[in-house]
């Protein structure tokens, strides 16, 4: 073993090494994991007991010669190469191409913009949630079909606990905290147990807004919408409302856009001229109530937006799962100061 050792150490003693490729191999060959040095640690073991103080001591020798060896030859040979490198100054640098916001953030970014512009303020809220800010204080009943395992992720052994399936959770906690008047919208992501496609994702975003005040009316809730579909799309767009039916607004509509084929029909709005954006009406007495909440006093309006549905619209994109692969030759498309 004594023997063994010394002609390694006479063997790194005497091994040139002339450029960075023969010091990675000394590397390598001597102070690597699998390395000639680490071998003689292993075989350690099979010394005799009279003979361990001296052989390790001659190993440890051994191997901080090969490291002093190494660390002399690399500041060396980063000393030369460093000066044979010669730069031409007056050379143009290499140019950077400029990142880009992904189009979902463009387009959250100037939704927040014109709502601010009308006097909204931004709140957030968790993305996990119990089922009272979910389900409960929005006036969803027992047997309310979200509630199912089809619509909903629930949290493993917890049924609740879960994904929130809208935004409208903050609007629940925002009206637990403050108390009338109140104009908030609430962007986020949300997730829902849906089959992806074309259309439509496990995974979306949402703005929803919400103002309680009192006299607050219908109208005012139209008008607001039209100021923001206006604002989004150009001053031509036009919308139109359909009765709908949601458990926490009553009464409850879905709001379309004017498509940006002019109404000759396209693809994406399936040859109609209209696309659906949101969902919106008047706040349910009975969730203002399950917040405390005077319903005789004050009155108020809800809406909830589909951000991938209005970055499809307004960007005219046929695939909702672009926004989520992470292609770069897609998000290099787009760009914004917002």
């Amino acid at each position: 073993m004594i023997e063994k050792i010394n002609n390694l150490l006479n063997q790194i003693e005497n091994q040139k090494i002339e450029d960075l490729q023969e010091l990675e191999n000394f590397r390598i060959k001597y102070l690597s994991k699998k390395g000639l040095i680490n071998q003689l640690f292993s075989e350690f073991k099979n010394v005799p007991a009279s003979e361990k103080k001296e052989t390790g001591q001659k190993i440890n020798i051994l191997k901080n010669k090969a490291q002093e060896i190494f660390d002399k030859e690399k500041n060396k040979l980063s000393e030369t190469t460093g000066k044979k490198q010669d730069v031409d100054l007056t050379l143009p640098g290499d140019s950077f191409t400029s990142g880009s916001r992904h189009p979902v953030s463009i387009v959250i970014n100037q939704m927040i913009s014109i709502f601010r512009s009308m006097g909204f303020t931004v709140s957030y809220g968790p993305e996990i949630e119990d089922d009272w800010h979910v389900f409960s204080a929005l006036n969803f009943p027992e047997e309310h079909p979200a509630r199912d395992m089809q619509d909903t992720f629930f949290i493993e052994k917890n049924p609740d606990i879960l994904l929130r399936t809208h935004t409208s959770s903050v609007q629940v906690r925002e009206m637990e905290k403050h108390k009338p008047p109140f104009r908030i919208i609430m962007p986020g992501r949300v997730f829902r147990n849906e089959a992806v496609s074309a259309r439509s994702h496990c995974i979306f975003h949402q703005i929803e807004g919400l103002y309680v005040d009192e006299n607050v009316s219908f109208a005012d809730l139209k008008q607001t919408l039209l100021y923001f579909a206006k604002e989004m799309f150009g001053e031509d767009t036009k919308i139109r409302l359909r009765p709908s039916f949601f458990p926490f607004t009553e009464p409850s509509a879905e709001m379309d856009v004017s498509c940006t084929c002019k109404g000759k029909g396209c693809n994406l709005c399936k040859y109609t001229g209209w696309l659906e954006v949101l969902g919106c009406g008047m706040v349910d007495p009975a969730v203002l109530e399950s917040s405390n909440i005077d319903s005789k006093k004050y009155t108020g309006f809800a809406f909830g937006i589909g951000i991938e549905r209005m970055a499809l619209l307004k960007y005219n994109i046929n695939d909702i799962r672009l926004f989520f692969e992470n292609d770069v030759r897609f998000l290099k498309q787009f760009s914004s100061p917002l």
